[in-house]
This record gives C-alpha cells, structure tokens and sequence, in this order.
C-alpha cells in the first residue's frame, strides 16, 4: 500500500488564528472554547455524541511543515525521535486532542480546552472513555521533567511550513 487518502469530516473553528501562541496541549488551553461544523452529509453521526463530556479529535495538521526524524519539540532544548515526541510536523501531520464537549445542535459541536489552529480540517471524532482511554502511566520518557510547564506552554512557530 502506497497512499492512503482521508476526507475531512468537518472544520475546527477556533480563537487561535495562527500557530504561534497557540496552546501546544489542550490541559494548556483550559477555558478557551471552539466549536467544530460538521459537513452536512456527516451529521447524522452526530446521534448520542452529546451524551459524552469529552471526546478525542483527529485531525489534520494542515500549517506543519516538512519533517525529520529527530526534532526540538516546545518542550525541551535537545532534539528527539519524531515518535517520541506529539509536534505536528511528522510523516503524517496527524493531530489527537481530547476536549470537552460542551453541546451538540444540529452540525455543531461547541467544545472546549481547544488547543488546535482555526479551520483545522478535522478527519474524525470519538468518544473519550476512562475506562479504554486511561492507562496507568510507568513513565514518561524525556518530558518527566517538563510536564510541569504545560500551563504556560506555547506554540512558537517552528513547525510552519517555510514559506508560511
């Protein structure tokens, strides 16, 4: 298998106008609302969405630039293997964030705790479950001793494409 190709499903609209100063993890984003409008032809997949309080967005990372294997992400002054690390520049600029689900009317979904770019095209939705979604966590590799400044954490441009 050569190419794989995905359709989005919708479009994330957000405070966040450009890369830069946007919150790098929704836990730094707290607050900050959004709302997703699904394509029509989608919305009947909505049904019983609303009966979750978070959910968990793929999405396509759309600014990112081109990759390397070994990276400076926001976190940290060292470089880092690709798949060690969450920067939007990757082989698939493939994006995850679990947000709150705030309502569900018709197409639009109101969430919150968004830390993604303003008409992201989103590429699926599921719901967020404790129970599958949570494991107990041994270890966190190089960002043990950089979780601790999540909350201030912020995007810096670096992962643009050049001539963006």
């Amino acid at each position: 298998m050569k190419e794989i190709k995905y359709r989005p499903i919708g479009i994330i609209h957000t405070p966040h106008k450009e890369a830069e100063g946007t919150p790098i993890q929704p836990k730094g984003a707290k607050g900050i609302k959004g709302e997703i409008e699904i394509y029509p032809e989608y919305e009947e997949g909505l049904k019983d969405l609303d009966g979750f309080s978070h959910i968990i967005l793929l999405f396509h990372c759309h600014l990112s630039g081109k990759y390397t294997l070994r990276q400076k992400p926001f976190m940290d002054d060292e470089e880092h293997g690709i798949f060690a690390m969450r920067g939007p520049s990757r082989p698939n600029p493939i994006g995850l964030s679990v947000v709150k689900l705030n309502n569900v009317e018709g197409n639009i979904i109101e969430i919150e705790n968004v830390d993604i770019i303003d008409e992201t095209p989103l590429l699926d939705i599921k719901p967020f479950v404790p129970e599958f979604d949570q494991n107990e966590v041994e270890r966190i590799g190089w960002l043990a001793e950089n979780v601790k400044d999540l909350s201030e954490a912020r995007d810096d441009g670096r992962f643009l494409e050049p001539d963006k």
